[in-house]
């Protein structure tokens, strides 16, 4: 901003609005520019909400998508087409202004903003500063209802708020000498003046540092920066589950509102080994009654989302699921359950990576040949049927026969959660190429990865799983080595995640900005289960 209007912000009587509105106009809209080194606006990088209404707040403050329920339908218009082709109209969905000398200044027009959860909270924080106006603004949902909370301090601000919200979204404006609470229900009733935004805020917070208490800590000497990223992925796991249906969203944004398998049942995992048993198993129940060879994703209400083919890992990571989640005994039992009742083969499918349809490295790993239908302690298993085609000296690669195809990091699912001890060498080979030409943020899908240089978070936590695992297994040539690449991939993933903690789908090769969808639930759920490895808990009663 320039210092004419720092120097305004400075004597002149600042009025606060927020605008809430549900999408864009016929006219050609142009996205807000972003300020230096921040994402743009209008893609969220916070979620706040715990399992019910749901809403993303982006670098700036704005509540850029709601809905009730993480997968349910948009009650803001914020289309990801639109954010990628930088055609957002500046005043989509909840967007807080500050008014100087006649001038409507968004918070990306302020000269610095800050954003942070309240600790142990899905609660939101934003702080823009003009001059010497600070600006606050607080995001918290609970249950069907969405408070807001502007506040604006210096030169005697005063504050007015205006709302126009999608149908089926009541709202109420409550006046306070230095500060304007919005309220909204998802509903037709209109919210009461009492409770007033503090106290929804207040029972947000309690609610989710109430939750938070229940997850069996990391064990002993687990580093502070460990228990923050721990905490902050529970956290957004939990915002991201339907508490209801079990329905786990990728992502708090359209197109990503939706379930995806894999994601859901590694959210799963990671609830069950936390000691949150009752998420654990409504996710995976969740699954098993979406009718996996329907489709690739899912929509809250357990529809396919059209467009898609299932893919050839879904049987493997439901069954990984239900046998992290105790619903059906091993995950052998549970993949010949599953196989029989969803027949989605592994070969002419398409992977993780959603492209064309073929015989990948990562579906032959999460099929039931591969390492559900072994014998338990035997020395034959039908994995030995394909794993040669993806073996080279380097590693494995991601298309069976084509070495061109490149490594591929889903590797590491040989190591966890499909663990097959033969296979561990080449997954670490492959690994250890990968992590070394990374990047200070991460890694890429594959060494053939063609969707450009930026790293994703998801390999990269995956990976350093895997690492966290090998780095414990009775036949790792140097466990200590194992432990450094798992603790590098991790340092990865810090300096990729937010200023609040979010981890996004990708970020920024050179600046670490998120470019993708923020925060994602995959990437935090294997988060979760890295740092369980490395810091397991000691056993009760030792």
């Amino acid at each position: 901003m320039s210092w004419t209007r720092a120097a305004l912000a400075f004597f002149v009587v600042a009025v606060l609005g927020v605008v809430a509105v549900s999408g864009g106009s016929g006219a050609d809209p142009e996205t807000p520019a972003a300020l230096p080194g921040m994402p743009p606006p209008f893609l969220g990088t916070a979620v706040a909400g715990s399992g019910e209404l749901t809403a993303a707040v982006d670098a700036y403050g704005d509540v850029v998508d709601l809905r009730l329920g993480p997968a349910g339908p948009a009650l803001i218009e914020n289309p990801h087409g639109r954010q990628v082709a930088g055609s957002v109209p500046e005043d989509t969905g909840i967007v807080p202004r500050l008014t100087v000398g006649g001038e409507a200044l968004a918070l990306w027009e302020a000269d610095s903003v800050a954003q942070r959860y309240l600790p142990g909270t899905n609660v939101v924080r934003t702080v823009a500063r003009f001059g010497t106006t600070r600006v606050v603004v607080t995001v918290a949902a609970v249950g069907r209802e969405l408070a807001v909370r502007a506040r604006a301090s210096g030169n005697n601000a005063e504050l007015s708020v205006g709302v126009e919200v999608e149908d089926g979204v009541r709202c109420r404006r409550v006046r306070h000498p230095e500060q304007h609470d919005l309220l909204c229900r998802v509903g037709r009733a209109v919210p009461d003046a009492v409770p007033a935004a503090g106290v929804l805020i207040r029972e947000a917070a309690a609610s989710d540092r109430r939750w938070l208490a229940r997850a069996r800590p990391l064990g002993e000497g687990a580093p502070g920066w460990a228990i923050a990223m721990y905490r902050r992925s529970l956290l957004t796991l939990r915002a991201l589950t339907d508490r209801e249906s079990g329905a786990v969203a990728a992502g708090a944004r359209d197109g990503w509102a939706y379930v995806w398998p894999r994601d859901a049942a590694t959210a799963a995992m990671a609830f069950a080994a936390v000691g949150y048993e009752g998420e654990a198993e409504l996710a995976t129940r969740f699954l098993l009654g979406a009718g996996l060879e329907q489709g690739a994703r899912f929509h809250g209400d357990g529809r396919p989302v059209a467009g898609r083919g299932a893919q050839g890992d879904v049987i493997g990571w439901t069954a990984a699921a239900a046998e992290a989640s105790g619903m059906i005994g091993s995950a052998r039992h549970a993949a010949k359950i599953l196989a029989g009742a969803y027949p989605v083969p592994w070969r002419d499918r398409a992977d993780y990576q959603e492209g064309e349809p073929g015989e990948y490295l990562g579906n032959a790993l999460a099929s039931s040949p591969a390492w559900v239908a072994r014998p338990i302690g035997g020395t034959t298993h039908a994995g030995r049927e394909w794993a040669p085609e993806f073996a080279t000296p380097q590693g494995l690669v991601r298309r069976a026969g084509d070495p061109a195809s490149g490594l591929d990091s889903a590797a590491a699912w040989a190591v966890r959660p499909f663990s097959w001890p033969p296979l561990y060498p080449p997954a670490r080979r492959t690994l250890k190429a990968l992590a070394a030409e990374g990047t200070r943020y991460g890694i890429t899908p594959g060494s053939a990865w063609h969707g450009g240089v930026d790293p994703w978070m998801a390999p990269t936590a995956w990976s350093a799983w895997a690492f966290a695992a090998l780095a414990s297994s009775p036949s790792s040539p140097d466990p200590a080595a194992d432990r450094r690449e798992a603790l590098g991939l991790l340092a990865d993933l810090r300096r990729a995640a937010t200023p609040a903690g979010a981890l996004p789908e990708r970020v920024d090769v050179k600046t670490g900005v998120p470019a993708s969808t923020t925060p994602l639930a995959w990437p935090h759920a294997f988060a979760v289960l890295a740092l369980r490895e490395l810091w397991r808990p000691a056993p009760r009663g030792s």
